[in-house]
C-alpha cells in the first residue's frame, strides 16, 4: 500500500489518502483519484481524469489519454469521468473527451480486459465487460450488462443496448437492440441473449415478452414503424425499453441474419 518512491505524482493531482500507487506510474496534475483505488506499475493517468472509489488500474494502462482524433488540440480537452469499482486490466487505453461537454463517461463495476480501448466521448454504463482487444470508437454508447467478446470493433456513434452479447471478431456498424446477440464481420442480430437474461434474474414471463417483441421487430415482416406501433401497446418494462432504444436510433438497427 502507499505510493512507491519511483512513482511521479505531479503537484495538483488529488489522491485520497487510501490510494495505492505502484512503481513508475505517473499521475498528472488535475487528476482526481478516489478512495481505495489501486494503481499498479507503469500506469499513466492524465490530468483530465476524475475517478471514483475502489477502482483497480493494472500495469501499463493509460487513462485520459489524448483522443485519437485528427482535429484534437489541447484547448478542446474534455474530461474522462470514471465511477466506482471498475477494473482496468493491463494495457487498457481510454481517451479523454473532445467534442461533448460531458467528455468520456464510464459508470461503475465495469471490467475491461487486456488491450481493450474506449474512444473519446463514449458513454459507458455499469456492469459491462470488454474482452481482450475489444475496441470501441468515439461517441459510442453502451448501456449496462453488455459483453463484447475478443477483438470486437464498434464503429463510432453506435449504440448497444442493455444485456447485449457480441461474438468475437465482430464489427458492429449499426445499433444493437437490448437483450440481443450479434455476430459477424458486419455484425447482425442472431438471436436473443437468453443465457444472459437468465443469469441476470429475468423471470420466464419477462423473457417470453422480450422474445415476442423480438419476433415482432425482426420476424413479422412489418415495417419498423408498424412494429413499434404494435409494441408500444405492450405493458412490459423490458419491451418498452426496446421501443425507446429503437426510437432513439440514428445509425439504424443491425439487420437479422
Amino acid at each position: 500500500m502507499g505510493i512507491h518512491p519511483s512513482a511521479i505524482i505531479e503537484d495538483g493531482a488529488e489522491l485520497h489518502e487510501s490510494v495505492s500507487v505502484g512503481p513508475f506510474s505517473i499521475i498528472e496534475s488535475g487528476a482526481v483519484i478516489g478512495a481505495d483505488c489501486v494503481i499498479d506499475s507503469n500506469v499513466r493517468i492524465y490530468g483530465a481524469t476524475r475517478m471514483g472509489a475502489g477502482n483497480r488500474v493494472c500495469h501499463g494502462a493509460t487513462l485520459g489519454a489524448e483522443p485519437q482524433d485528427l482535429g484534437y488540440t489541447p484547448d478542446k480537452s474534455k474530461p474522462l469521468t470514471i465511477g466506482d469499482h471498475n477494473h482496468f486490466k493491463e494495457n487498457v487505453n481510454i481517451s479523454r473527451g473532445v467534442k461533448t461537454g460531458h467528455g468520456t463517461v464510464i459508470g461503475s463495476h465495469n471490467y475491461l480486459m487486456v488491450f481493450s480501448h474506449l474512444g473519446h466521448d463514449c458513454v459507458i454504463g455499469d456492469h459491462n465487460i470488454l474482452a481482450p482487444s475489444a475496441v470501441v470508437g468515439g461517441h459510442v454508447e453502451l448501456d449496462h450488462h453488455v459483453f463484447l467478446s475478443g477483438n470486437v470493433a464498434v464503429h463510432q456513434f453506435c449504440r448497444i443496448g442493455a444485456y447485449v452479447m457480441v461474438g468475437g471478431v465482430s464489427g458492429v456498424t449499426q445499433d444493437l437492440p437490448p437483450f440481443t446477440m450479434a455476430n459477424g464481420q458486419r455484425a447482425e442480430v442472431v438471436g436473443l441473449n437468453v443465457i444472459g437474461l437468465r443469469r441476470n434474474g429475468f423471470e420466464p414471463q419477462a423473457r417470453s415478452a422480450i422474445k415476442r417483441a423480438y419476433k415482432v421487430l425482426y420476424k413479422s415482416g412489418l415495417k419498423q414503424a408498424e412494429a413499434l406501433a404494435q409494441l408500444r401497446s405492450v405493458d412490459d418494462e423490458a419491451v418498452q425499453e426496446i421501443v425507446q432504444f429503437v426510437e432513439g436510433s440514428q445509425r439504424g438497427l443491425a439487420s437479422h441474419s
